[in-house]
């Protein structure tokens, strides 16, 4: 356990990350020319996936109660053997319900396509009904790369082809980020998307433009906080199975801007003290340098861009910037630690003074 606390005190001062997004600035939509991702065939899928217990079940295989057509009836799409079927002509379907920032499971089959390209296989998945991830035979099929299977449409073609054969159930894992917009209707922060298609990782957060469109890009327009999923009818019998969706909070940002606790005022002399090695019952140890009256810890003496600035709280008790974690001194008659205890979370670990 004492190797968590090792892992926990070293990444405290590079927490935070970058979220790389891949790139559609240097492409033109549906442009043929843009490069097609590299295939990879994913491993046996056991399928379907049984949703956690905080989840919005939106398909069982039994019924249309959660969705809807465009004038509010229940959808005129073909229902058999758990699954619902596409039908021509009988126009998109959208979920009574409505969701904002969401993970969402849905299972998705081609039952086998004479088209090529668009015409093979071609459905979508709607987040907020205007966020489109493709549904499409991409197996050993050729189309534009933004409008494959897994693209985010006219947008972002996915990293890797992950598809299957037809008449194989697939999946896709969603979450979701909804556009955030301020009280004059101005983006303030942009949708975001992260998919995992057959278990793979196709589109890794990225920042969508605006709605999802055909030969028309559209650009944000301020929208309710929680709209309908909707499903595309587009003339091909696709098949959906097990849909369900979770809600999720919304994000807790890490900010450089928290606020820290108060520094008691040590001397120099006294933070003098404290300064050593110290070790834990592991044999890990602990080095405690002073650096122009600053206290550092660290638990490898030759890397600097480990060390964690130890504040004083109280005499003998110190927390570790911008953590809740601290350090508490076991101090001698002449005030000289004897050893201390770290406290992170739940856990505690005790370290004595070496000489």
């Amino acid at each position: 356990m004492l190797r968590e606390s090792k892992i926990i005190v070293i990444g405290i001062v590079s927490l935070g990350c970058s979220l790389l997004a891949q790139s559609t600035n240097i492409w033109k939509s549906h442009d043929l020319q843009r490069p097609s991702p590299t295939v990879v065939l994913p491993s046996s899928q056991l399928l379907p996936v049984a949703p956690p217990s905080d989840a919005v079940i939106l398909f069982t295989g039994k019924d249309f109660s959660k969705w809807r057509s465009l004038d509010g009836s229940p959808p005129d799409w073909k229902l058999a053997d758990g699954y619902m079927e596409v039908v021509e002509g009988a126009g998109d379907i959208w979920s009574r319900d409505v969701f904002g920032d969401v993970q969402l499971h849905i299972e998705w089959m081609i039952p086998g396509s004479k088209g090529i390209g668009q015409n093979s296989g071609n459905s979508g998945i709607f987040l907020m009904s205007q966020y489109e991830i493709q549904v499409l035979n991409s197996f050993e099929s050729v189309t534009y790369a933004d409008g494959q299977a897994g693209a985010v449409y006219g947008q972002y073609p996915p990293l890797v082809n992950a598809s299957m054969p037809p008449w194989s159930w697939q999946a896709y894992d969603v979450v979701f980020r909804r556009p955030r917009f301020d009280s004059n209707g101005e983006v303030l922060q942009r949708a975001r998307m992260t998919v995992f298609h057959n278990g793979i990782l196709i589109q890794d957060s990225v920042e969508l433009a605006g709605p999802t469109d055909w030969l028309h890009p559209r650009p944000y327009k301020s929208h309710p906080d929680r709209l309908p999923l909707k499903l595309q009818e587009h003339a091909s019998k696709v098949r959906f199975r097990n849909i369900w969706i979770r809600r999720l909070n919304k994000i807790s940002q890490f900010s450089p801007d928290v606020e820290e606790p108060l520094a008691h005022f040590l001397p120099e002399k006294e933070l003098l003290k404290y300064v050593g090695p110290y070790e834990f019952a592991n044999g890990i140890k602990f080095f405690v340098k002073l650096d122009q009256g600053v206290l550092l810890g660290n638990l490898n003496p030759k890397t600097k861009s480990k060390r964690v600035e130890l504040v004083p709280q109280l005499k003998g008790e110190f927390v570790l910037r911008r953590t809740a974690a601290r350090l508490v001194f076991d101090l001698g008659e002449d005030g000289i630690p004897k050893g201390f205890v770290f406290h992170i979370g739940l856990l505690q670990f005790s370290a004595r003074r070496i000489r």
